[in-house]
């Protein structure tokens, strides 16, 4: 799925030298690496705020936190993705509503979402939580504009995890909503060597607040406003993700070319189909995004079966995710079933990622598309 080692290859002397200079500076934790980091980043979202910290949950609970969401409130978003993107809602105190995905994009879907608020359920919604998901944003127009207008009180916080660099109508993903928050997880596009996370927000109070929660509840040292939690960035991952945000929009550009180089090879090779049942569904790019793809993800009959057979043949694949978050044992107590969202439901028993990162070669898609084909066959 992934060579870290290729990247590293790359760029491996600027690497060294921006952790050396740390290492001479011993100031490793919110040095003045992470200040230029967080400046970098806000640049490149265009925002006027960014908050580095410990993880991207971190992040997505800082950015609920620090918007002020807690006990009382309730927070929309979807059931396909990672569990952070509700347990971050759940540790703010506040209570997770579900809605169903698109199953084109598989991103939250505004007119679930609109449906969802129009029920007495929904009377408690103070912030709607849309997942970048695979790369692409999901509908801003939507819920930034349109729901915004009928629900002016409502706040849209970016879970742009697997988003940085992505864009929607040129607007940058983490400049879409009130908050954002990102994760350099050393899979991710922008990538750090070991956990870290960003906050992003137009909003002055929310970055002010931000700092305040990661170090703590602490203005002051020692002296503690509320309670916070330790999510502090240290110097080295922020010194490390400055060198590689350099590099991020070539890297974007070269993920775009695969993915469109495994697109012709699909159909050139008769695999493809407009539904499951009939063959490969490629993956859809709206046309006011720029999607990054963080994952290459098809639609797949046979989808388990199709992994095994890749994975026999020592090719990486994923899934990303095999069961959606209402049917998780630990959440259990959000009182959904099976059958209630039934796109994310096919979503997870049809999805599979195949190798993607900027420096996969054209022989490798070749191989991992001709072994699909020869599964088929």
């Amino acid at each position: 799925m992934l060579d870290f080692s290729r990247q590293y290859a790359s760029i491996r002397q600027e690497l060294l030298d921006a952790i050396e200079a740390v290492c001479t500076s011993q100031r490793f934790i919110l040095g003045p690496q992470v200040a230029s980091f967080e400046q970098a980043a806000a640049t490149a979202c265009a925002v006027p705020h960014a908050v580095g910290c410990a993880s991207g949950t971190d992040a997505l609970w800082l950015a609920l936190a620090a918007a002020n969401i807690g006990p009382g409130d309730a927070v929309i978003t979807t059931p396909f993705s990672f569990f952070a993107s509700v347990s971050a809602i759940l540790r703010c105190g506040a209570q997770p509503l579900l809605a169903d995905i698109d199953p084109a994009t598989f991103n939250l879907s505004p007119t679930c979402v609109a449906d969802l608020l129009r029920s007495p359920a929904a009377r408690n919604t103070k912030a709607i939580l849309p997942v970048h998901l695979y790369g692409q944003c999901a509908d801003m127009d939507a819920f930034g504009f349109y729901l915004k207008r009928d629900y002016p009180h409502l706040l849209i916080i970016e879970d742009a995890a697997q988003a940085f660099g992505a864009t929607w109508n040129g607007t940058p993903a983490g400049a879409l909503g009130d908050a954002a928050a990102f994760s350099f997880y050393p899979t991710k596009n922008l990538s750090a060597m070991g956990d870290a996370g960003l906050v992003t927000t137009l909003s002055a109070a929310i970055d002010d607040h931000a700092r305040v929660l990661r170090a703590h509840g602490m203005r002051r040292r020692y002296y503690h406003d509320e309670i916070g939690w330790n999510s502090r960035l240290d110097s080295l991952q922020a010194a490390i993700l400055e060198v590689k945000l350099r590099y991020l929009p070539q890297w974007n550009q070269q993920r775009r070319d695969l993915a469109a180089r495994y697109d012709q090879l699909f159909r050139d090779a008769n695999l493809t189909a407009s539904n499951v049942k009939e063959g490969i569904v490629l993956p859809f790019t709206d046309p006011r995004a720029i999607h990054i793809f963080h994952q290459y993800v098809i639609r797949a009959p046979r989808r388990d079966e199709l992994r095994q057979y890749l994975t026999d043949r020592q090719i990486g694949s994923e899934i990303y995710y095999p069961l959606p978050l209402h049917q998780q044992i630990s959440l259990a107590s959000l009182g959904y079933k099976r059958g209630d969202f039934p796109f994310s439901e096919a979503a997870a028993h049809e999805v599979l990622a195949l190798p993607m990162y900027p420096e996969l070669r054209e022989d490798e898609q070749e191989t991992v598309v001709d072994t699909i084909a020869s599964f088929y066959a």
